[in-house]
């Protein structure tokens, strides 16, 4: 998406999040969710953001591709700490011109915060 992260809910927690972090940045999706009927019917465009936090120092020192995590899997790899997805709705019905409206999440796999 074009706005940078969200800064404030990182450092909030920062003793949260340590490690490294995969990042997926701009995925498009075409989906058919939301509160109106059309929504739900034609389906709208959603933009994706994803940040993993995870301990990926095994493979820096080793540099074998089989100690890291490939970003097709990385919804199925267990080792990761920390995660905030960000969905972006930028075809809204709003008065006033908007890039998108959406929302953020960030869950901790030690503390439900």
């Amino acid at each position: 998406m074009t706005s940078p992260p969200s800064i404030c809910a990182i450092t909030e927690h920062k003793e949260l999040i340590r490690g490294d972090k995969l990042v997926l940045r701009g995925l498009k999706f075409h989906g058919y969710h939301g509160v109106k009927q059309e929504e739900r019917k034609l389906g709208q465009k959603f933009l994706i953001d994803v940040d993993a936090w995870m301990d990926l120092r095994a493979a820096g020192t080793s540099d074998h591709l089989s100690d890291t995590i490939s970003y097709t899997a990385i919804y199925a790899y267990s080792q990761i700490s920390t995660v905030r997805v960000q969905v972006g709705k930028p075809h809204v019905a709003v008065h006033g011109p908007v890039d998108y409206l959406g929302v953020e999440i960030i869950r901790y796999r030690n503390a439900d915060l």
